[in-house]
């Protein structure tokens, strides 16, 4: 089910509305579902998954956590440690490069969510996912525009994709020097551009995308 969006109904931070009505329906095992790196120029795209008790007072245990976008690393890690804990079960999954350049974006993003979902090591009851339907998943779900502005599930999920893959990327970083995917994170920034115009592009790089297939088709 895809929910329509009001922007309206935005709130300040994400809540417990979704959550709280399923949990009422009998979905106790609600995983919260999101994406980071989807527009990156390199690295994979991943997805994190997470399954929170059915606990009104998440609220006030998880109060800062939000749209992994609205925060600073350094938050981003603090409270990606806070949902591992506070969690019923959680899981990150990955699409790589390869599989973005073979399939296409979106695709390669269910993958990853296919994958995060896997991860989790129960079965949800429910999945609440950040503008992605996943029609290979036999389970109901309900797909949220903004959902991780709206749902604090899928903003717990997108905490712990974009942790996990900015983890990696530093490791990257080492892998491939020069190109600094530990600063840009493999986003299109000055610095990459003009690191792909010195380099050229590595085994990591989407070249799918335009601004690599565009340099590559130069080479």
């Amino acid at each position: 089910m895809v929910r329509r969006f009001d922007p309206s109904e935005l709130p300040a931070s994400p809540d417990l509305r979704f959550e709280v009505d399923l949990w009422a329906q009998g979905f106790i095992r609600l995983a919260g579902i999101d994406e980071a790196g989807r527009g990156a120029w390199a690295g994979p795209v991943s997805a994190g998954a997470v399954v929170l008790p059915p606990d009104p007072n998440l609220l006030e245990q998880l109060p800062q956590v939000r749209d992994s976008k609205e925060m600073i690393p350094s938050q981003r890690t603090f409270w990606a440690h806070q949902i591992k804990r506070v969690a019923s079960a959680w899981g990150v999954g990955f699409a790589s490069s390869q599989e973005i350049d073979a399939l296409g974006i979106v695709p390669a993003t269910r993958l990853a969510m296919q994958r995060a979902i896997a991860a989790l090591g129960i079965t949800p009851d429910h999945l609440l996912i950040d503008a992605v339907h996943l029609p290979e998943i036999p389970l109901p779900q309900t797909s949220l525009i903004k959902g991780d502005a709206r749902s604090l599930s899928i903003a717990a999920a997108s905490v712990l994709a974009k942790t996990a893959r900015d983890t990696l990327l530093v490791q990257f970083d080492e892998q491939y020097p020069g190109y600094g995917f530990a600063r840009h994170k493999g986003y299109g920034t000055a610095l990459h551009a003009e690191a792909l115009q010195r380099l050229g592009p590595c085994p990591i790089h989407r070249f799918c995308f335009a601004p690599i297939a565009a340099l590559n088709s130069l080479l």
